[in-house]
């Protein structure tokens, strides 16, 4: 791809995903825009094994946009980095097409493996703020993974992971829509834990209470029967 065209491909990417930018002047001051610029040239004196100079500009990248992408990580088209301060993508790292991060999002490996051991994410998928997603699996295409969740095992296809550590919850099989970028109404299987946990107390609660009526109505009942028969007694 010719740099000229990556750019026009760039702006179209960000001005469509952020609403917040006003003009294709603005995208140029953009740390993701800045960020797939030093990416793209240091992963082509990569795969031609520079692996210094490569590194070098990478370092350069970071430092400059807060965005470290090794330059050894596989990206496809349509990528885009919300503001991205604090984004970390490891050098095995395979992402998919039209995939969307957020601000520190890291796409790391666990310091236990070797070769591939970096995450690979499918088309359409979206990484909300603060998600670390840690080792060699995938993350399904149309899938979404929820704010702060910490990912440490592979994700289906059309699914949402929420938590720490991360929990699958499937949305009916149903694709995630490519414009669907809701970082917000996830989700929380902790919350519907924490209420069946309370229905269940409220359950048991109210089943403790009609015992101990029962029990009272027996101990009532067996008073009133002492009571009569010493009655009849004394009255023999």
């Amino acid at each position: 791809m010719g740099m000229i065209r990556f750019v026009k491909e760039e702006i179209n990417i960000i001005r469509e995903r952020d609403p917040a930018i006003h003009s294709n002047w603005e995208v140029l001051l953009y740390p993701s825009f800045k960020a797939m610029i030093y990416y793209r040239i240091a992963h082509k004196l990569y795969k031609k094994k520079h692996f210094f100079l490569a590194r070098l500009i990478s370092q350069k990248g970071a430092h400059k946009t807060g965005i470290e992408i090794h330059p050894g990580a596989q990206i496809g088209k349509g990528f885009f980095i919300d503001h991205g301060h604090g984004v970390i993508i490891g050098e095995t790292t395979i992402i998919g097409d039209n995939v969307t991060l957020y601000q520190g999002v890291t796409l790391g490996g666990t310091g236990k493996e070797h070769g591939k051991r970096h995450p690979t994410l499918g088309n359409n998928v979206m990484v909300s703020a603060g998600a670390k997603v840690l080792g060699s699996f995938t993350i399904g295409e149309n899938s979404k993974i929820g704010a702060g969740s910490v990912v440490l095992a592979e994700v289906p296809p059309n699914s949402t992971v929420v938590g720490v550590p991360g929990r699958v919850v499937k949305r009916d099989n149903r694709s995630v829509p490519r414009d669907d970028m809701n970082q917000v109404d996830l989700p929380n299987p902790v919350q519907e834990d924490i209420l069946q946990l309370q229905r269940t107390n409220a359950e048991l609660t109210n089943r403790l209470l009609d015992l101990e009526n029962e029990m009272r109505l027996l101990r009532k009942g067996g008073k009133q029967t002492v009571e009569s028969v010493s009655v009849e007694e004394a009255q023999q």
